[in-house]
């Protein structure tokens, strides 16, 4: 890791000579109502019946979004994105499969086949240096993202970043401000699984004074707040559905009306929105607006899980602790699912600096396997708290025990809770009994 890393654009114009030898590429062809086609597959792959996927296939027994092409280390996969009438795989139908050459993927009343070609493209391939802005990482799926994060940083596009929660999206959206010619305008966040669904509309566009009770003074709104800059809508995900067509009129006229106000003004803002669920399945589905998705998502960014990369572990222990780990430190991390990702590993190393690293481990409470809890995961749960109890001071007053305590106990619940519902904030929220805004509350105070 470079202890004094070039700036951002010294790497951007590195990037023209990294170009990839040519190479053989995956294709896909088929026959439908418009004729016969073949398309270049790319990392990322839109396939439906949607004139802005990817791939248009007209076939009304195609799904709007249907599915999805992507790469990765282990080869090119297909995933159904929730389809009417679901994706076969040589007539075996499947939610993501790994496909080869000659596969047929049939889609509706469409066959695809797979093939593929010699080509000449080239272009930046792997981003050369291990840090992008406040972001690192040296494995080759973040080389290749940083890569993409610079070539789009430099542009006004909208940029959708997906990924698990705790791979570090909000550190994205702030490396691809840092990285783009707005840098020195605002960059304001609206963490919009937070907001009340009543209060939406003010937190995004503002309002004017007496625009209702609580109303005593006018606000600027978010996209005003960040004029000249970047509006980071987080969680966008959560956006309730009857919000989505006003913040789509304020991304097509760039201009927003504060509540209690007949007047529009104009904003000039670039929009990046993150969300741990997958907008696609959500417009299947009827939850999320198919023409907003297309507007957010000009830029689709997928981040890995920490797991697809355990080998950038390391060198994220080392940036945390801002010095070499020690091995044992390391060795604790090692074969871990890390299911909360970077911001459960940077967690682990804030405890184990105060308890060590096995007593650390014991107070994380991690499951094995994130779909059930076991007897013998009780017992080892209880027996984290136990451990995690001693580390509490005696020599205190009863009302800095008792705090101390309660703070173990709710961790421990929101760690179990969260993991239960696969980090589902509003299933979780329904469990057990508590607003959604409050339980996310208690999940920044304990778990971020």
């Amino acid at each position: 890791m470079p202890s004094n890393p070039p700036p951002p654009q010294t790497l951007v114009n590195s990037l023209a000579s990294l170009q990839a030898p040519p190479t053989r590429r995956s294709i896909v062809s088929w026959v439908d109502a418009a004729g016969e086609h073949t398309v270049q597959l790319q990392d990322r792959t839109l396939v439906g019946s949607a004139a802005e996927s990817a791939i248009v296939i007209a076939d009304p027994t195609v799904s709007r979004l249907h599915a999805e092409f992507h790469f990765d280390e282990r080869g090119l996969w297909v995933r159904d994105l929730g389809s009417r009438n679901g994706t076969f795989v040589e007539n075996v139908m499947v939610r993501e499969a790994r496909i080869e050459t000659g596969s047929k993927i049939r889609m509706g009343g469409t066959t695809l086949k797979l093939g593929s070609e010699m080509t000449t493209e080239v272009g930046p391939q792997f981003w050369p240096a291990h840090r992008f802005g406040p972001l690192v990482g040296g494995s080759a799926s973040m080389r290749r993202l940083f890569a993409s994060l610079a070539r789009f940083a430099a542009t006004d596009l909208s940029i959708l970043i997906q990924g698990e929660t705790g791979t570090g999206k909000e550190l994205i959206a702030r490396a691809v401000h840092d990285a783009s010619p707005r840098k020195q305008g605002p960059f304001v966040i609206v963490d919009c699984a937070a907001v009340p669904d009543a209060l939406f509309e003010s937190e995004l566009f503002g309002h004017v004074k007496g625009a209702f009770t609580s109303a005593v003074a006018a606000r600027e709104g978010a996209f005003e707040a960040a004029d000249g800059g970047t509006v980071f809508l987080d969680e966008i995900g959560e956006l309730p559905i009857a919000m989505q067509p006003k913040l789509l009129r304020v991304l097509e006229s760039r201009t927003v009306r504060p509540v209690g106000s007949s007047e529009h003004r104009r904003v000039d803002v670039r929009i990046v929105s993150a969300t741990h669920r997958d907008l696609r399945t959500m417009v299947n589905a009827g939850a999320f607006r198919e023409d907003l998705y297309f507007r957010l998502a000009g830029v689709p960014i997928l981040v890995p899980p920490l797991r697809e990369h355990p080998e950038d572990i390391p060198l994220l222990v080392e940036t945390i602790l801002g010095r070499v780990p020690p091995p044992e430190l390391l060795a604790a991390t090692a074969n871990r699912p890390w299911l909360g990702n970077v911001r459960e590993l940077r967690n682990f190393i804030e405890r184990a600096r105060a308890v060590g690293p096995q007593q650390a481990l014991q107070m994380g409470g991690q499951a094995s396997t994130p779909e059930t809890t076991t007897t013998s995961q009780t017992a080892e749960g209880a027996s984290a708290v136990t451990s995690a109890l001693k580390s509490v001071a005696f020599k205190q007053s009863f009302r800095e025990f008792r705090d101390a305590w309660l703070e173990i106990g709710e961790r421990e619940y929101l760690t179990r809770l969260l993991t239960q519902h696969s980090r589902n904030i509003s299933g979780a929220a329904r469990e057990a009994g508590l607003d959604r805004t409050y339980l996310h509350r208690l999940v920044r105070k304990h778990l971020l």
